[in-house]
């Protein structure tokens, strides 16, 4: 990852309503959520939540899928673990055991995770 799309990532997560959708997803697993649930969860209007949810997906950190016509969100956890890895690459000098960044190797698209806690 460059660090332009780090950046990119980071500046998404710095914002209470973009951070607080992005937690949301995580937590709902790769089957996401829809729209109309984020925003009543939320208590966020559709216009300013459909702008959050667009910055995310610019960011490349959620994606979005049509069901019939609905719009579900979902968190992108490669994006998710492509942030993680570049903010630890140089970890704890080398090791990474120290910041147990290693339980995160085993997710993928199908399975909701976080790092383990040191």
């Amino acid at each position: 990852m460059e660090s332009s799309d780090a950046l990119v990532g980071l500046a998404a997560l710095a914002q209470e309503t973009r951070l607080a959708i992005f937690r949301r997803l995580v937590r709902a697993g790769p089957e996401g959520e829809s729209a109309g649930s984020i925003a009543d969860a939320l208590q966020t209007p559709a216009p300013t939540l459909s702008f959050h949810l667009k910055e995310l997906e610019r960011a490349g950190l959620i994606t979005q899928r049509r069901e019939s016509r609905s719009l579900f969100y979902a968190a992108r956890y490669d994006g998710m673990r492509e942030l993680l890895a570049f903010l630890m690459e140089d970890c704890c000098a080398g090791r990474p055991e120290i910041c147990n960044f290693n339980a995160m190797e085993n997710c993928d698209e199908s399975t909701s995770c976080s790092p383990a806690r040191a």
